[in-house]
């Protein structure tokens, strides 16, 4: 007969072995199955990019996992965004094959913020997208294009805030100021 301490080791090695299998499971789910719509990859990246994900260095791996490329270039701006469509149903796609698809999005972009003078041009407009989806090594993985961020805009103005508590030159913080009272005012 086992001690009870042995017997609770066990049960409790169990459980945990399970929690992972089941978490991991629903990683590979989250990282683009091709049991999966190819249009829910772009979603998910989107979603990430909407709340910011790719602006933060400890987010990009997150944001990677749904691309083909592991790298993006320094972007000089970040697009402000109310929203955003993905084309669902298969029948609004351009199908190149099997493991192969286009899928369009529409943007509402409010304008853009420029990184180097924290500056913002508004320029309302819909954005259509056209993402290349394509299996790569059994995941749905998106091919082109590398856009620079698109952003929704109540995460813009809490990025700018942030940076506007951490600057320390007075100059720096007015601009960082007044970009973030623009950004509120967009409607």
């Amino acid at each position: 007969m086992m001690a009870p301490n042995v017997v609770g080791r066990s049960v409790f090695f169990l459980c945990q072995l399970l929690a992972l299998l089941l978490s991991a499971g629903n990683a590979l789910a989250q990282t683009g199955s091709l049991n999966q719509s190819p249009a829910e990859v772009v979603k998910r990246y989107l979603a990430l990019d909407y709340k910011g994900a790719r602006l933060d260095a400890l987010s990009v791996d997150t944001v990677a996992s749904y691309t083909s490329w592991h790298e993006e270039p320094t972007w000089g701006h970040v697009v402000v965004t109310r929203g955003f469509v993905v084309a669902e149903q298969y029948r609004q796609w351009e199908v190149i094959d099997r493991l192969e698809v286009v899928i369009p999005v529409t943007f509402q972009v409010i304008g853009s913020v420029y990184l180097e003078t924290a500056g913002f041009v508004q320029e309302a407009r819909t954005e259509e997208v056209r993402f290349r989806v394509k299996a790569v090594r059994n995941r749905w993985r998106i091919i082109e294009p590398m856009l620079p961020p698109h952003v929704g805009q109540k995460r813009m103005v809490n990025v700018v805030r942030e940076a506007w508590i951490k600057e320390t030159d007075q100059a720096k913080r007015d601009r960082l100021g007044a970009l973030q009272d623009e950004l509120r005012k967009v409607k």
